[in-house]
């Protein structure tokens, strides 16, 4: 579920009263990562969550390893200036823990190595003395990739080891396991509730956990991993009718090629980045997610096509008129040039077996003959239309069929876009005239205004959570191809931004946004590979880059989603010509959101909203393509209103 919508006195949720989880575990075993995810779970329900590290306070105080007495990570007799070291250290965090609860905190992590009983037992009778709930979580490991992984992905890339060699890291951190497992005394007693994971998952063990609360936080836990993936993000492509949310229409002949260019790219990389991680892309499989509309799902055609190796031209149309084919049909020779000028689709889009009728009379309707024909006299007409059809056709040589790639795709009902009800098909002029009070109320909160007979946009959050515990659940590489409102909502939940940020989150068609969870938060790319009909939000202030991409946020609290191209540029809050918002900022979805809204909200100049102009290949006429197709303004708020947003992310030190 996501964040409630109202408050309690107290600050707290569910009636679960404050809760203390504290990690338990040798090093290198998955803890870190366990923690920031329960907590982006945590937060998104709308729990106060906050992690405290040891590590990361130790570090912030003392510095890196460098700086530290060499019996500092030894367990055992230790000399009185390392005594006083690691009693500061641990006096500091449990002094942010105090604060974070009296603040109106809920739930605090402790992530810290809490190996023997002793410091276990003298750690939660403090708290549990005070009303706060402790409960135990215990990661353990025994296998061994998993923990050298974690080592190199995680451990050598610290302060600790900054400028030290690779191999010397690695062998520095197993001399600093092996000491701790000397000492290490797994959970056993049963006066406390604990949780005990053991491979990231493999299997869990729990005691005395009671509460709606702490069901939630087993529930997440059962679902989780910490193998590596990427999870790409893009817009399904243009379809034919894009102003209305009923119509649930196909591919126009723009989406096609934007399918098709989204596979290419997508694959192309894939295939680099698992290179570098020493995997062969034949043999990994790629998931695609798609909502249950036509043009989501049809977007992901390409993929299967790809994957199946079709030949690459199987269009007769094209094939009767290459070189090398020839025809003995007058009727199909008068029409073959009208028919091979509106063809409309690409023919790899389309992988059925070739058959070419042979019809002994051709009967047509006036109606559908070519211009060709039409200038005939009629008794010509009369006799090409009669003649027996028959067409034999050579196909030219194919060129060597495509790498195969292992592609699976799923549609998730789940994943349709806001419902904008009444709204649906309206020009803002058009709202705010017919629907006066709701306008206002959607100025106010964007977040959470409901149009009649719509969603808002927390609704849509509610709809999503088995999608995003589906996604902490998924283990190979992901694409999610789907609508703006959707991948706004997902990318929130990754990223961590709040929940009035999310109808500002600009998701451009004809950007793959590339995420990759870590264990201290997400790496984020922004991927321009595409400009054209439909595109999108990037096209006014996306900066040029050779690379065809942008790096839009890295590390814990990476945020940025869409073709603004600079760390935080797409989020913020917001103004509508002399309107004055608050914090919540300003929604905005509807059909599929491409189309015009607040288009005279646009004209501002580049310093106030932000990077010069960029339009790409055909940018201009994306704009012209799309200035007259009324849209519903719910999926297109962040596109359309980035030039008067105002910096409104200092919190999560992001800078516009």
């Amino acid at each position: 579920m996501a964040a409630p919508l109202y408050t309690t006195d107290s600050g707290l949720l569910f009636h679960a009263g404050k809760i203390l989880v504290v990690t338990v575990g040798l090093p290198a075993r998955g803890k870190t990562h366990v923690s920031r995810a329960l907590e982006r779970y945590l937060r998104w329900m709308g729990v106060k969550t906050q992690v405290i590290s040891l590590g990361d306070y130790r570090r912030k105080t003392l510095g890196g390893a460098q700086q530290l007495p060499p019996d500092y990570f030894t367990l055992g007799e230790k000399t009185p200036e390392t005594m006083r070291l690691r009693e500061s250290v641990r006096e500091g965090c449990e002094g942010l823990i105090w604060k974070f609860f009296e603040t109106g905190g809920q739930v605090v992590i402790y992530d810290a190595n809490n190996g023997t009983r002793r410091a276990r037992k003298d750690l939660a009778e403090k708290f549990d003395k005070a009303g706060i709930h402790v409960i135990l979580l215990e990661s353990t490991c025994d296998n061994e990739e998993i923990v050298k992984a974690n080592i190199r992905s995680v451990k050598i890339s610290s302060p600790d080891y900054k400028g030290w060699d690779e191999e010397k890291a690695i062998e520095d951190y197993y001399r600093r396991i092996h000491d701790h497992e000397k000492y290490y005394e797994p959970v056993e007693e049963t006066d406390w509730p604990f949780i005990r994971i053991f491979n990231v998952g493999d299997r869990i063990e729990i005691n005395k956990i009671q509460g709606y609360l702490q069901s939630r936080i087993i529930f997440f836990l059962m679902n989780i991993h910490n193998k590596p993936r990427t999870i790409y993000f893009a817009r399904s492509g243009q379809s034919l009718i894009e102003h209305s949310y009923k119509a649930d229409s196909d591919l126009s002949p723009a989406g096609w090629e934007y399918a098709e260019r989204l596979k290419d790219f997508v694959i192309q990389r894939r295939k680099k980045t698992l290179e570098e991680r020493g995997i062969d892309a034949s043999e990994s499989r790629l998931v695609i997610w798609t909502s249950a509309r036509r043009r989501a799902h049809h977007t992901a055609w390409p993929f299967l096509t790809h994957a199946s190796n079709p030949p690459a031209n199987l269009n007769p149309t094209v094939a009767a008129s290459a070189p090398g084919s020839s025809t003995n049909s007058p009727l199909l020779g008068a029409l073959q040039t009208s028919a091979s000028s509106t063809s409309l689709y690409s023919p790899s889009l389309y992988p059925q077996k070739l058959q070419v009728p042979r019809v002994p009379h051709l009967m047509l309707p006036p109606s559908t003959l070519s211009p060709a024909l039409a200038l005939l006299p009629p008794q010509q007409q009369q006799q090409l239309l009669s003649a027996p059809q028959t067409q034999v056709i050579t196909q030219p040589p194919t060129p060597p069929p495509p790498q195969p790639i292992k592609v699976k795709v799923i549609e998730k009902p789940q994943m349709s876009e806001i419902n904008p009800g009444v709204w649906d098909g309206l020009s803002p002029d058009e709202a705010r005239r017919l629907y006066p009070e709701e306008w206002e109320r959607f100025l106010k909160d964007p977040y959470a205004f409901r149009a009649p007979r719509a969603e808002s946009y927390h609704d849509l959050c509610v709809r999503l959570e088995p999608i995003l515990v589906e996604l902490e659940r998924e283990q190979e590489d992901l694409l999610i191809i789907g609508h703006a409102s959707v991948i706004r909502c997902l990318l929130s939940y990754l990223i961590g931004l709040p929940a009035s940020e999310i109808p500002a989150i600009e998701v451009a068609r004809g950007d793959l946004l590339e995420v990759r969870p870590a264990s201290y938060g997400v790496h984020s790319q922004n991927l321009h590979f595409w400009d054209g009909p439909g595109r999108r939000g990037a096209a006014r202030t996306r900066p040029s880059s050779a690379a065809g991409g942008a790096t839009i946020g890295t590390g814990p609290g990476a945020a940025g989603a869409g073709g603004a191209g600079r760390k935080g540029e797409a989020l913020g809050l917001s103004k509508l010509r002399d309107l004055e918002l608050d914090d919540s900022g300003l929604t905005g979805e509807g059909a599929e959101g491409e189309a015009a809204v607040f288009e005279d909200a646009m004209d501002v100049p580049p310093e106030e909203g932000g990077a010069d102009v960029d339009n790409g290949a055909s940018g201009d006429a994306t704009e012209d393509d799309e200035a007259g197709n009324p849209n519903n303004y719910y999926e297109n708020y962040a596109e359309d209103t980035r030039g008067k947003r105002k910096a409104g992310m200092s919190a999560l030190g992001l800078s516009i």
